[in-house]
């Protein structure tokens, strides 16, 4: 096989993927308007991840974040049956 067409089935994928993204943002930003994107920490699994913020709210700053803070609700759990 040919090694362009092997280097070009290994990327297509990716392109693919590339494109469909552009689209799928374009039109979000035709219907919504210029959208404010940035790290968004969600509290019921401690982790973190990029998405779209409201103006009304600030994005997750990891220098302020205080990990005693987080309550994972399985240890809660754990806890529980252990008392009772």
């Amino acid at each position: 096989m040919n090694p362009q067409i092997i280097a070009s089935l290994i990327l297509l994928p990716f392109v693919v993927a590339f494109v469909y993204a552009g689209i799928h943002e374009y039109l979000r930003y035709r219907t919504e308007g210029p959208a404010n994107y940035g790290l968004v920490y969600d509290e019921e699994t401690g982790t973190t991840h990029v998405g779209g913020i409201a103006e009304d709210e600030e994005a997750f700053d990891p220098e302020e974040f205080d990990p005693n803070g987080y309550s994972d609700p399985e240890i809660a759990d754990e806890g529980e049956e252990k008392k009772g």
